[in-house]
């Protein structure tokens, strides 16, 4: 199974490179599943309904999220939908939407897990023991997982953890793509982050001035996303259907 991740969508700027360019990068890898996170694609941060549509309606199959996945209520809504848009699994039962996407094409059958990281972000459960659980309900040999974390420590022990048991780990929510892309011992794809879809003159996809302002003076700035020129930050990784262990992941890097 051929497949492409892409990071963190940021904003309109983000959204509009990408629908420029995903069509072309899924041609160009053959790609049989598209995942993007897209839980800053709408502007100012979050995703809302027509982001989301944006993303489906050039190429993305599955949207994976992360911790502003609900700072807009209408979400709420198209989660509950269970069309593709998923969220932390580790979030609190009561929360809507499902943390895992079963995506099944021809031939082609994948469980995509979205998690998130416990360092500096609020999660209802550890993302061990939330994905140990989801391994005991699993049927498919294809197992992708979306780390939405801050520490680089917390996503590397994570993947070398469940090393031979899920395909593919990739990170995101950083916003900077990391130059480790690997194949674990064990046959498990890994890079820490896939970095983002967003504008290059910024401070990870915020205007520079207000990112800045926010560090000097310490007080209140209402943050907006920049525009401009973007980098399509991502992976491809190709999967083998018999064994659901990852034979091929490079990086995706790209200006637009």
């Amino acid at each position: 199974m051929k497949i492409i991740a892409l990071g963190d969508v940021v904003g309109r700027a983000g959204r509009e490179s990408l629908m420029g360019v995903l069509p072309g990068l899924r041609k160009r890898y053959e790609a049989e599943l598209v995942i993007v996170n897209g839980e800053n694609s709408a502007e100012g941060n979050g995703i809302s309904k027509n982001s989301a549509s944006d993303l489906f309606s050039c190429g993305a199959d599955i949207i994976t999220t992360g911790n502003h996945v609900f700072k807009r209520r209408e979400i709420s809504e198209e989660l509950d939908k269970n069309v593709g848009i998923i969220r932390p699994a580790n979030m609190h039962p009561s929360a809507s939407g499902v943390g895992n996407y079963l995506f099944e094409k021809m031939n082609f059958r994948a469980n995509v897990v979205n998690l998130m990281g416990e360092v500096y972000l609020d999660v209802y459960e550890s993302p061990f023991s939330c994905m140990e659980r989801i391994l005991s309900e699993n049927d498919s040999k294809i197992i992708i997982v979306d780390l939405h974390a801050e520490a680089t420590a917390e996503k590397i022990a994570f993947a070398r953890y469940f090393d031979g048991r899920v395909s593919l780990v990739f990170g995101t929510h950083t916003h900077v793509q990391t130059a480790d892309e690997t194949i674990l011992s064990g046959g498990t794809g890994y890079i820490t982050d896939i970095g983002m879809c967003g504008p290059i003159n910024s401070v990870i996809g915020v205007k520079t001035e207000l990112a800045v302002k926010k560090m000097i003076t310490k007080l209140p700035v209402t943050f907006e996303n920049a525009d401009g020129p973007c980098k399509i930050n991502g992976i491809f990784a190709e999967i083998d259907n018999k064994t659901g262990k990852c034979v091929a992941i490079e990086r995706i890097a790209l200006e637009k």
